[in-house]
């Protein structure tokens, strides 16, 4: 366990190393190129690093209720060691996951190998996908908004969604991509939407009716918010009932789970859309692959903005948001379109990060 960092500086300490990591290379960004191998020597090397701290940092957590559900994991897990049984539950692998670590490791074993899990997918489909230029996806998912959240508090959902990315960087091996994304359902079932959503994309790919279907979504919410909450709780997403109590429940006293629609949540998640939107429609990039991360993503966003009224929705807005940040990144890393881009990538990446800071420090 991490006895070295107080927990009021916890958070902080990850923010303000990330606010100066963004800061050092915005500052290479002005002075060289991007492939430039002082660049690229500086960013895999800074990147490995960070991978590391991040793991450690995470995974070695006083077990607080500082973390919001870290501490019902800790009791959960702590019940396992005493030899309670797995009881009629919700994802039954993820519990099974925490009884066999139970039998033979301790709680910060556990949080690490959680945080292995949650962090290591973001790293493999960053490389996967931009070889050399890994880093500047990896960071851009490490200072996402959400990324704390679903690393300390909603780490279940956290590691499904970050199987699913897993999967998405085996996406040659059709077979090993089918394994991850099981995975991630054991895990969390909400990651049926986000799976249904790629797949969708191997029969469908034209971005411009899901940026149609996107728009719709947002005046359909504000006339008919309840009736999507209630049409959807209903159907139960698969006959969970946790998962329909998220619409449906009152939210505790000052959770982050406000309700109402969502207009500072909504300009978020646009940012991704208005990438998309450059560049598809303004620079007329094609990339099948970033067809299929773009549509996904407008598809599961779309949905959470449909029960967006509904108390706890942000569960629903991570099921697009942990995808946000390859969905904006990933043209920048795959052709120049500016004459100064790396520039231009450390001031997207800047301005990426800024929400998170803001939200933070100022909201």
């Amino acid at each position: 366990m991490n006895t070295l960092v107080s927990l009021d500086w916890y958070y902080p300490l990850y923010l303000n190393t990330c606010f100066f990591l963004i800061l050092f290379t915005f500052l290479h960004a002005r002075i060289l190129d991007i492939s430039d191998h002082k660049n690229l020597s500086y960013v895999n090397v800074v990147g490995y690093i960070l991978l590391f701290l991040l793991i450690i940092h995470i995974g070695q957590r006083p077990a607080s209720d500082r973390f919001g559900d870290t501490i019902n994991y800790y009791r959960a897990y702590t019940a396992y060691r005493h030899g309670a049984p797995i009881l009629s539950v919700n994802d039954y692998g993820w519990h099974v996951f925490m009884k066999t670590m139970a039998g033979f490791s301790s709680i910060h074993t556990f949080f690490t190998i959680c945080a292995f899990i949650y962090i290591f997918p973001m790293y493999k489909i960053s490389k996967e996908f931009f070889g050399h230029y890994w880093y500047y996806a990896f960071i851009m998912f490490v200072i996402s908004f959400s990324f704390w959240t679903y690393g300390v508090n909603g780490m279940r959902n956290g590691a499904a969604c970050s199987l699913f990315l897993w999967g998405v960087s085996c996406h040659r091996n059709k077979v090993l991509m089918g394994v991850f994304f099981l995975l991630s359902t054991f895990f969390h079932k909400t990651t049926f939407l986000p799976i249904i959503a790629f797949v969708l994309t191997y029969f469908y790919n034209n971005p411009k009716v899901y940026f149609k279907v996107w728009l719709l979504c947002i005046p359909l919410s504000l006339a008919m918010g309840s009736v999507w909450v209630s049409l959807f709780a209903n159907l139960g997403f698969g006959d969970d009932d946790r998962l329909a109590g998220y619409l449906t429940s009152q939210a505790a006293e000052g959770t982050f789970s406000k309700t109402g629609f969502r207009w500072d949540f909504l300009f978020h998640s646009a940012f991704a859309v208005f990438a998309g939107w450059y560049f598809v429609f303004k620079e007329k990039y094609h990339d099948e692959m970033y067809n299929k991360l773009l549509n996904t993503y407008l598809t599961c966003n779309g949905f959470w903005i449909l029960v967006i009224n509904a108390n706890y929705s942000n569960r629903f807005a991570y099921l697009s948001w942990f995808m946000m940040a390859i969905v904006i990144i990933y043209p920048f890393l795959k052709q120049k379109f500016f004459k100064n881009h790396h520039l231009v990538v450390g001031k997207v990446m800047f301005v990426y990060f800024a929400f998170t800071y803001f939200m933070y420090y100022f909201f």
